[in-house]
């Protein structure tokens, strides 16, 4: 197990396999190792896909030989932080290693001088999406916001009970080329609202709206209803399919799939689930991915209607701080207060103490603490500390499920009345 047979058929110990950055030549190659480690045909690597989908420079391949059995690749993506501020991160995507040659190390290779180059441009966070929860942790990585799918059978829902009446707005459906033009301001404004939320680049705009379709895959244009507030201005959008089936010319099974929704503010949001729950035929409402705090299922007549879509992972977005001060500086308090913790990083990047003021007026300011600055409220490995920055989970319930300790009575509650968030931290991008 700890050598490896190249392209020639030379073996190769673990450390002569080469890590480096994917130059324009080296494109086929690794998008043949990207198509092959997600179970897809290698076919020619999608090499001109791939050079319009990304700049070259921070991409990385583990190359055996002449044969690249590693694909790595980040950019930069911006990310809201509970309080509305955005931060640049780290966003990682694109992690493979090719069957023939797991567990040789390659994946930590990669990801450490992945985040080191972060480091160096003072990241204080790296994102990612896991397919695999077991991996991301040892890297510093952990949950950072929920997803939940749900399913509304509308012939029992009855309906919202927001009254319509209240609701002075307007819904109209779009085509593909004005959502991709309102589309991406519309979502800026969303996710400034959402901690947890991403950006989306113009490529993504282009995928999503069929402007460009990946090798070997389709595209279906989806319907869009766009909401328009009182004032006309764009405030909420709802993409979605319907799937029917019909016997003696009777709905059997006619379900509104949502592709993509999202909404600068409850009002917009209500107003596009009530336009879902009347489309005539319709069923069924499936929802991907609903924002975890979302009135919905409350706000429905009937909240039994609503229920697990049997396709919610739980976890969604992964987080990794880099650097501890910069991170719970950046984001903002609902109440004053003094936090001390102690962060264990097996990676090296944010061992220590640390001292959180949380003023009256929001702002945060963290620091290393002093030596002698031994009251700590509790203690905790990296890979859970951002459940705490963004609020994904109560600080006493990752004590009993034996995630975090507290060091000194009544440390976690008086921590919490802090760290608490008013908004749960999702992000309904994949990237």
């Amino acid at each position: 197990m700890g050598q490896s047979t190249s392209a020639g058929g030379a073996a190769r110990k673990p450390d002569e396999i080469e890590i480096r950055v994917v130059g324009d030549g080296d494109l086929s190659a690794w998008g043949q190792a990207l198509n092959a480690g997600f179970m897809r045909a290698m076919g020619d690597g999608w090499a001109d896909y791939h050079r319009e989908r990304f700049e070259l420079g921070r991409a990385l391949g583990a190359f055996d030989g002449e044969r690249c059995v590693g694909t790595f690749r980040s950019f930069a993506m911006e990310l809201t932080l509970p309080g509305g501020s955005t931060v640049v991160a780290d966003a990682v995507t694109n992690v493979t290693v090719s069957a023939t040659h797991r567990r040789r190390g390659l994946l930590t290779r990669m990801m450490r001088q992945d985040l080191d180059a972060a480091v160096a441009r003072g990241e204080a966070f790296a994102i990612l999406i896991a397919a695999e929860f077991g991996i991301y942790g040892r890297y510093g990585f952990g949950p950072a916001s929920a997803q939940q799918g749900r399913l509304i059978d509308k012939r029992t829902a009855g309906g919202i009970r927001v009254p319509a009446a209240s609701d002075e707005g307007t819904i109209e459906l779009i085509s593909m080329a004005e959502y991709r033009e309102i589309g991406p301001e519309l979502h800026e404004r969303f996710r400034r609202t959402r901690p947890g939320a991403v950006s989306r680049d113009a490529f993504k705009w282009r995928l999503d709206t069929g402007d460009i379709t990946q090798p070997g895959g389709s595209f279906t244009e989806p319907l869009v209803a766009l909401y328009r507030d009182a004032a006309g201005l764009p405030a909420g959008v709802l993409a979605y399919d319907v799937n029917d089936e019909w016997r003696n010319w009777l709905p059997q099974d006619v379900t509104l799939t949502v592709r993509d929704y999202f909404a600068v503010d409850w009002a917009a949001e209500a107003a596009l689930w009530r336009y879902a729950l009347q489309v005539d035929w319709v069923q069924r409402v499936a929802v991907r991915d609903l924002a975890p705090d979302s009135p919905l299922p409350l706000a429905l007549h009937d909240q039994r209607a609503c229920v697990d879509n049997n396709n919610s992972a739980g976890d969604f977005l992964w987080v990794r701080i880099l650097d501890v001060p910069q991170a719970f500086s950046a984001r903002t308090y609902d109440a004053p207060g003094r936090v001390v913790f102690e962060v264990a990083d097996g990676m090296g990047y944010t061992p220590g103490r640390f001292v959180l003021e949380a003023a009256e007026d929001g702002a945060g300011r963290c620091v290393p603490a002093a030596a002698d600055d031994t009251d700590v409220d509790f203690a905790l490995d990296v890979s859970q500390l951002a459940a705490v920055h963004f609020g994904h989970k109560p600080l006493g319930q990752l004590e009993q499920a034996g995630l975090l300790e507290e060091r000194r009575e009544s440390g976690l509650r008086n921590a919490q009345r802090v760290l608490r968030t008013d908004r749960a931290p999702w992000c309904p991008d994949v990237f």
